[in-house]
C-alpha cells in the first residue's frame, strides 16, 4: 500500500499549488538527442568529426592576479581574517559563547553590522532576494553562476531537537507500545543521536514540527526556484527532503530498500557470485525462484509471475536493477511494506500498521516533491536533491530517482547527490547510470565527499552496525575519482547526461580537467559543472569561470540572526579543511602583497 502510493504520486503527479539571473554569462549550447545505443554512438561520432574544436582552456589556480580580479582589496583582507579565525581551534571551541557575549555588549544593531563586515559578509549573500542581487550579478559578470540556498535554520536547543526527532521518527504504534518495530537498528531513532546537527559541519538540518511547517519549507524552496529561474534557463536550486515531511517515512522506506538489496546479495552468495561489482551480479532466475519458493514467501505461481520475459527479458538471469523493480508498482509485492526475514523464511511487516494520519503525512511529502519538481520544470531550473544521513539516504535516492524518471525526459532537471565517502558510492552510481540507459531518461548527478562523517561513525560504533564510511581520507579521495571517472566516461557517449563536481579540493578539480581533455569533453558542451561554497575557494571558482567552464557558487541568504546556525557550521568546516584553507590564505596574502607592491591596493574590479 505505502510503496504503491510512492510511485503513483511521483509518476502521475498532483495538482499544483500556487528578474534574477543566477547562471554564468555563457549559455548552454544545443546538443544532439539520443534515445538508444545507436544514438549515443552517433553523438560521439559527431563530436569526433568536429575536428577543429579548440583545446581545453588552460586554468592556472596559482595566478592570484587573475583569481582575485573580481575582488577589492578590503574583501581579500576580510577573507584572510575570517579564514584565519576559522582555523583557530581555541576560538572555534568557544565561538557560540563569544557571539552571544558580543551581541550583549554591542546590541543587536551593531552586532548585525559587525557580522556583515566579517563572517556573515564572507559566507552569506544578503538578507533577502533583493539584497543579494548585486553580488549575484557581479559574480555572473566574471563567469560564476549561483545556486540559491535559503540558509535559515530553526534555532533549537539540543534537548528540543532531540525531542522533535524522537517524536517524528517513531510511529504512533511504537510510541504507544502496542507494536514493535521490525526495522533494523540503523533505521530506528536513537535518543543519543536525536540532535542531527551534532557532528555535522556544513549541511542545513531540518526537524519535523508539523505539516504546516513542511508547507512553509516548500514555499521557501519555491521562491528560491523562481528566483533562480528568472531571466535564466540554466540555474540551480538545492532542496532537502527532510524539510518536506515526516522523517519516519524515510527511515521505514530506507529499511525496506536496504533489506531487499541485502536479500539479493544473499541469494548471489548462494549462487557463488559474492564479491562481484553490483552490475556484474547476475543471478540465475530458475535457481532464484527455487530459493524463494523454499522460503515460503509466495506460491510458485506467484513467484513465476514476478519473473517474466516482459519485466526481465529473455536472458534467464536477473541483476540488481531487475530485482529492485520487483518492489515498485508493477508487481504484487508493492501491496505491503514488507521485507523477507532470512531466519523465518517469511515476509514481515515493518510495523503492525500505519495510522491514517501517517499515511496522509507520507502522501503530502510526495506531493510537495512533485510540486517543486513541476515548478523547476516550468521555470527551467535544475533541482539538486541534497544527500543526508545514511539512514535516510536509500529512501531519498529512490524518491529522487522516481522524480528523474518523470522529469528528466528531455534534459536532466533533477540531480541526485552521491556522497563519495560512502563505501557503496561506486555501486550506487553505476546502478543509477545503467538504469537511466535502460529506461531512456537523462542522468544528472552531483558528486560530493560528504558532510556527516563524524556523526555517522559515532552512531555506527555506539549502536552497533557496520561503519558506512570509507576508512581513510585517501580511500574517500580514490572513491571520488573512481565515481567521477565513471560518470565522465558516460558523458563522453551521452551528450544529455550532466555532472556537478562539487569539490573544494584542487587536486580533484585538476583531475577532472585532465579527464575532460582525455575524453574530449569541452566546457562549451556544458556537461561538466563545478561547484564551491560562497566565501571559499575563489582561487578555484573564478579562474574556471573566466576560462569558460560552467562554475557555480552555493549562495546562502537570510536574516543575520536566523543564519547564525549556518555560519557556526561554516566556521567549523573551514577548520575541518585546514589544508585547503591554508592554501587559500597563502594566495590571498600573496595577492595583497602584490597589490601593495605595485601600487594597486585600491583595485576596482572591471
Amino acid at each position: 500500500m505505502a510503496l504503491r502510493c510512492i510511485v503513483s504520486v511521483l509518476r502521475f503527479g498532483t495538482p499544483r499549488v500556487a528578474p534574477l539571473s543566477t547562471a554564468p554569462v555563457a549559455r548552454e549550447q544545443p546538443v544532439a538527442r539520443e534515445q538508444s545505443a545507436a544514438g549515443r554512438e552517433a553523438t560521439s561520432g559527431c563530436r569526433a568529426a568536429e575536428g577543429a574544436r579548440p583545446p581545453l582552456p588552460v586554468v592556472d589556480f596559482g595566478n592570484t592576479q587573475e583569481a582575485y580580479r573580481s575582488r577589492r582589496s578590503w574583501e581579500l583582507a576580510r577573507s584572510l581574517l575570517v579564514l584565519r579565525l576559522c582555523a583557530s581551534p581555541a576560538l572555534l571551541a568557544h565561538h557560540e559563547q563569544l557571539l552571544h557575549l558580543t551581541r550583549r555588549l554591542l546590541g543587536q544593531s551593531l552586532f548585525d553590522k559587525l557580522m556583515k563586515m566579517t563572517f556573515y559578509g564572507q559566507f552569506v549573500a544578503g538578507e533577502d532576494q533583493e539584497s543579494i542581487r548585486p553580488l549575484i550579478q557581479h559574480n555572473r559578470a566574471f563567469g560564476v553562476g549561483s545556486i540559491l540556498d535559503y540558509g535559515v535554520e530553526e534555532d533549537l536547543s539540543p534537548q528540543e531537537a532531540e525531542h522533535k526527532e524522537m517524536e517524528s521518527c517513531t510511529s504512533a504504534v511504537e510510541r504507544e507500545g502496542s507494536g514493535t518495530s521490525k526495522r533494523e537498528k540503523q533505521y530506528q531513532a536513537h535518543r543519543a543521536f536525536g540532535d542531527r546537527r551534532d557532528g555535522v559541519i556544513s549541511a542545513r538540518t531540518y526537524f519535523y514540527a508539523n505539516e504546516a511547517k513542511c508547507d512553509s519549507h516548500m514555499e521557501t524552496f519555491l521562491r528560491c526556484i523562481e528566483a533562480s529561474g528568472r531571466a535564466s534557463d540554466d540555474g540551480f536550486s538545492a532542496i532537502k527532503l527532510t524539510a518536506l515531511g515526516r522523517p519516519q517515512f524515510l527511515l521505514q522506506f530506507s529499511d525496506v530498500l536496504t533489506k531487499w538489496r541485502r536479500f539479493f546479495h544473499q541469494m548471489a552468495a548462494e549462487q557463488g557470485k559474492a564479491g562481484l561489482a553490483a552490475m556484474d551480479m547476475k543471478l540465475e532466475v530458475a535457481v532464484l525462484q527455487e530459493s524463494v519458493a523454499k522460503m515460503g514467501i509466495a506460491s510458485r505461481t506467484e513467484i513465476e509471475s514476478w519473473f517474466t520475459a516482459e519485466t526481465l527479458g529473455v536472458s534467464g538471469t536477473l541483476d540488481l536493477l531487475d530485482w529492485s523493480s520487483l518492489i515498485d508498482s508493477r508487481t504484487e509485492l508493492s501491496k505491503h511494506l514488507v521485507v523477507p526475514n532470512m531466519q523465518t523464511g517469511q515476509l514481515e511487516p515493518l510495523l503492525s500498521q500505519f495510522t491514517e494520519e501517517e499515511e496522509r503525512q507520507m502522501t503530502r511529502m510526495l506531493q510537495r516533491m512533485d510540486i517543486l519538481a513541476k515548478k523547476a520544470t516550468e521555470v527551467g531550473v535544475r533541482l539538486m536533491v541534497d544527500a543526508e544521513q545514511t539512514y535516510f539516504q536509500p529512501a531519498i535516492s529512490r524518491l529522487t530517482l522516481e522524480m528523474q524518471r518523470k522529469f528528466n525526459i528531455e534534459k536532466p532537471l533533477i540531480f541526485n547527490t552521491y556522497q563519495c565517502y560512502l563505501k557503496d558510492a561506486y555501486d550506487n552510481i553505476t546502478l543509477d547510470v545503467e538504469l537511466a540507459r535502460r529506461e531512456g531518461w537523462c542522468f544528472g548527478a552531483k558528486l560530493v565527499r560528504g558532510a556527516y562523517m563524524a556523526q555517522e561513525r559515532a552512531r555506527a560504533a555506539e549502536i552497533g552496525y557496520e561503519d558506512p564510511i570509507n576508512p581513510t581520507y585517501e580511500a574517500t579521495h580514490a572513491m571520488y575519482h573512481r565515481c567521477l571517472s565513471y560518470v565522465l566516461e558516460e558523458l563522453k557517449h551521452n551528450a544529455k547526461a550532466k555532472v556537478m563536481v562539487a569539490s573544494h579540493n584542487e587536486d580533484t578539480v585538476r583531475f577532472t580537467l585532465r579527464r575532460m581533455e582525455e575524453l574530449g569533453l569541452h566546457p562549451a558542451d556544458r556537461q561538466v559543472y563545478f561547484g564551491q561554497l560562497l566565501g571559499m575557494c575563489d582561487q578555484i571558482s573564478f579562474p574556471l569561470g573566466q576560462a569558460g567552464f560552467p562554475v557555480y557558487k552555493y549562495v546562502p541568504y537570510g536574516p543575520v540572526m536566523e543564519v547564525l546556525p549556518y555560519l557556526s557550521r561554516r566556521a567549523l568546516e573551514n577548520s575541518g579543511v585546514m589544508k585547503g584553507a591554508w592554501r587559500e590564505r597563502q594566495l590571498l596574502w600573496q595577492e595583497l602583497k602584490r597589490r601593495l607592491r605595485t601600487g594597486n591596493l585600491f583595485h576596482r574590479p572591471a
